[in-house]
């Protein structure tokens, strides 16, 4: 049998972290056995559902690696693969489903609704809906022949109970008295996540459900309706939801909570998947560095934890330096300068290409974000922009004046502009001005670069130029007073 996983999201928000782990984890399970990784579109929610959000996960998941063999964007033989294309066939399900007395028009009113809950509620009772205010199918049947309007509720099966073996949680049980008569088809002939999801999971052949075990309770649902369906239910992976540090459900106030604000802020993509594969599954062995190449032949969902797992943004930023220091020189400058040249709002020529190359390897030592790049070199393109509290700080300071004059004086007499011969220059003048490498060289800093965080001292000076180098300590000296 073909595997056949799927990734279903709806478009009615930006991708979520939690999401992103969940269609990791079907295409990772999916890769490791040749199966099939789908993607569709729960887009049953009009009034929500927009275009960006959509395209949004298009990108969040290409941007990550995963890409889907069937599907939107891709087609297949069971298209179309959004739901809002797909009414006809959930409402032809919904009636078969009535035709067989498995389903059945609800005329409740919402008052003999609300008197049902209160009275569940005062008696200590589940308030699962038993359908008692069902009427005759006859007298439905000519209700909604003469023009009447009703939902259509699914007719569980009571008393009973629904047991499966989840692959993460073990043997999970529901009484049929925790599962109301829930409604599949509402009156205006829309139908409910319950049906869309369970006809698509069956049309599609879908043999794995993993998804986040928000979705645990409406699961004796979907099987329900996937028996009723006479077909045979996928095997199902309900998966921990993501916590914040604090032990409290993931949100915002943890800080974001979108992928999309990690795929713009500086981190790389191999990073987020290793590091959103970890959340809830481990390689063995205290491994905590494993590339996608790995996982696929290492993943089982027999492996993940049914324990929470925590987001930590600090972890992630730790993990995305580990992957920053590992990128070849080349590919380093390839993934920052598109932020690079953001920050500029403008494209780099070739000779600040050249100048970024000789202190990328500098930066990309030091840096957990490639967003962290542009402040590191931004002096290296266009006039210098003195930080304010930099300056005051160290260039206020008595012996600034004399360390950048003295400097000034030595480098203009270096023969060879190298790192050893500017490191030997401005030594000498340590030597000479008798003061600390830090009360000697800060000012240097400032001097070039406009901060006192920046690339290695010595290596700036060269990968700025000797001409310009010169000219930034002339300018600095102007501002002293010197």
């Amino acid at each position: 049998m073909t595997v056949r996983l799927r990734f279903a999201p709806s478009p009615t928000g930006f991708l979520h972290v939690g999401n992103a782990r969940a269609a990791l984890y079907n295409f990772l399970y999916a890769r490791g056995r040749d199966g099939v990784f789908l993607l569709r579109g729960d887009d049953t929610d009009q009034a929500r559902s927009e275009a960006e959000f959509q395209q949004d996960i298009l990108d969040g998941l290409r941007w990550l690696g995963l890409e889907w063999d069937e599907g939107i964007d891709c087609g297949g033989p069971h298209e179309p693969y959004f739901q809002s294309r797909r009414f006809d066939r959930y409402r032809d399900v919904a009636r078969g489903l009535v035709d067989e007395g498995k389903a059945y028009y609800s005329f409740a009113t919402p008052e003999q609704l609300e008197q049902f809950r209160a009275e569940a509620h005062a008696a200590g009772r589940t308030p699962a809906y038993d359908g008692r205010f069902r009427v005759d199918p006859d007298v439905a049947a000519r209700r909604i022949a003469a023009g009447e309007q009703a939902p259509i509720r699914f007719a569980v099966p009571r008393p009973g109970r629904t047991v499966f073996s989840d692959v993460v949680r073990g043997e999970v049980e529901f009484g049929h008295d925790q599962v109301d008569d829930f409604v599949i088809l509402r009156s205006d002939g829309s139908p409910t996540y319950h049906l869309a999801s369970t006809v698509d999971d069956v049309d599609f052949e879908i043999t794995h459900v993993v998804r986040g075990e928000d979705l645990l309770s409406s699961t004796p649902k979907h099987i329900l309706l996937t028996h009723a369906m006479g077909a045979t239910p996928p095997m199902y992976a309900h998966l921990s939801l993501l916590l914040g540090p604090d032990g409290k459900k993931l949100s915002k106030r943890h800080g974001d909570t979108s992928l999309r604000a990690y795929r713009l802020g500086g981190y790389l993509a191999e990073a987020v998947v290793n590091y959103l594969a970890l959340l809830g599954w481990s390689p063995g062995d205290d491994e905590t560095v494993v590339p996608m190449s790995e996982m696929i032949g290492r993943f089982d969902l027999s492996d993940v934890t049914k324990n929470p797992a925590i987001f930590d943004v600090e972890k992630l930023q730790w993990m995305n330096g580990v992957y920053i220091r590992a990128l070849s020189s080349e590919a380093f400058i390839e993934r920052s300068r598109p932020f690079v040249e953001g920050e500029l709002s403008r494209g780099l020529t070739d000779v600040e290409l050249q100048c970024f190359g000789e202190i990328a390897p500098h930066v990309q030592e030091r840096v957990r974000l490639l967003t962290e790049v542009a402040d590191q070199v931004r002096f290296l393109f266009g006039d210098v922009e003195y930080d304010d509290g930099a300056w005051q700080k160290i260039m206020t300071a008595p012996e600034a004046a004399t360390s950048v004059a003295a400097s000034r004086r030595a480098l203009e007499a270096v023969d060879e502009w190298s790192v050893e011969s500017v490191e030997a220059a401005l030594r000498a003048v340590l030597e000479e001005t008798q003061l600390s490498a830090r009360r000697g060289l800060q000012p240097l800093r400032v001097a070039i670069s406009g901060s006192s965080v920046s690339p290695p001292l010595f290596e700036s000076f060269v990968a700025l130029g000797r001409e310009r180098a010169l000219t930034r300590l002339d300018a600095a000296l102007v501002r002293l007073g010197a």
